[in-house]
């Protein structure tokens, strides 16, 4: 998702708590990350690996000059034999420790196993934050959470899109106050990119 269509989602959820839960916890992310120097961690349940926030985060790292939001993917099924960046299994998460941050997406309830990996790594001193579906175990264990209920009318595929693009965002919009200019430009330059309008 370009940052047209996440400004375009972001002007469509004004008026929800969506668009500054998203910054919250887009800025908690960074700014664990940052203040330590990097060491991002991304995990994903046995089903559910988090490929496309990943690549959004390596994305933001770049245009955002932000290297620490460049994530290490935590693979379940992850075989020596997969390429390097491919190959990182759940035993990284056990090697977690201060100052690194371990961010755990789980759009089911993850299962015992990863709970007590994420458990261990928050015990060594590991920052973990939780992108997820409302786990109690999980919630707990988070120093950060945003939980996307799953009968919600957002998914977590989007809400990943808020996220990471607000990590990548080199400040976040303050929530009070009158709009700074660059939010005002930034909406101008939403609506002159916008498409015409139809006309019958």
């Amino acid at each position: 998702m370009d940052a047209v269509r996440v400004a375009l989602l972001r002007e469509v959820l004004a008026g929800t708590e969506w668009p500054g839960d998203t910054r919250r916890f887009a800025g908690a992310l960074r700014g664990s990350v940052v203040s330590h120097g990097g060491g991002l961690l991304l995990v994903g349940t046995a089903e559910y690996e988090p490929w496309h926030l990943a690549a959004h985060l390596v994305d933001e790292a770049a245009w955002s000059g932000t290297p620490e939001l460049s994530p290490t993917l935590v693979r379940h099924g992850a075989r020596a034999s997969d390429p390097a960046h491919l190959a990182v299994g759940l035993g990284r998460i056990e090697a977690a420790r201060r100052g690194e941050t371990l961010l755990v997406v789980a759009p089911s309830v993850p299962g015992a196993p990863l709970l007590e990996r994420v458990h261990d790594a928050r015990r060594a001193g590991a920052t973990v934050l939780a992108l997820d579906a409302g786990d109690r175990e999980l919630g707990a264990m988070a120093h950060e959470a945003l939980t996307v209920p799953p009968e919600h009318e957002l998914d977590l595929d989007t809400v990943q899109h808020l996220v990471s693009a607000a990590a990548g965002e080199n400040t976040l919009p303050s929530q009070r106050g009158r709009r700074r200019l660059r939010d005002r430009l930034s909406r101008l330059a939403d609506q002159l990119t916008a498409p015409p309008a139809a006309r019958w």
